[in-house]
């Protein structure tokens, strides 16, 4: 493959990944009902995470190809088949607090991928995009380690305490 299929196949993956954050985040935030503050972080980052879907297809734009729905498709079903699992989880906010920490790095680690990427065939364009969406997850992965120690210690106070639900 030249550089440039490199680019555009991580880019249309890019596009794939922002799908499922949406669709992980929608359901996560669906079920908050106890934690306003992560509930309202997540809020958030919904709409940053869409406002990245239109960027990086801006991209998949100016390159004429489009975006893989196959690979967008894939991505909604594991979303949607981590969603499910954690609402079969009695402790389902930490758990989701965790995975979503852990995917804002796979996003962190993608984005620094594709600037190398970007760089490497001209498009500093892409570089320009893929550093601001990078920015917005350092921030949403720093939230989530800042705010996990809390959502631990309210689930655990919630689910010791007798009739109080902590799940969600």
């Amino acid at each position: 493959m030249t550089h440039e299929e490199n680019y555009l196949a991580w880019v249309k993956d890019a596009h794939a990944m922002e799908k499922q954050a949406e669709s992980m985040l929608e359901k996560m935030s669906g079920r908050l009902e106890h934690y306003p503050e992560l509930k309202a972080r997540i809020d958030q980052h919904i709409e940053e995470t869409r406002e990245q879907q239109a960027l990086v297809e801006s991209v998949i734009e100016r390159y004429d190809t489009s975006s893989s729905t196959f690979k967008d498709a894939i991505g909604k079903l594991s979303a949607m088949g981590q969603a499910m699992g954690g609402m079969m989880a009695d402790d389902e906010v930490v758990k989701g607090a965790i995975s979503g920490y852990v995917f804002e790095n796979l996003e962190i680690g993608s984005y620094t991928s594709l600037i190398a990427a970007a760089k490497l065939v001209g498009d500093s364009e892409g570089v320009r995009i893929f550093t601001q969406i990078r920015e917005q997850e350092i921030a949403m992965a720093e939230w989530c380690l800042q705010h996990l120690p809390d959502v631990t210690e309210q689930f655990m106070i919630r689910s010791a305490t007798p009739g109080v639900e902590a799940k969600k």
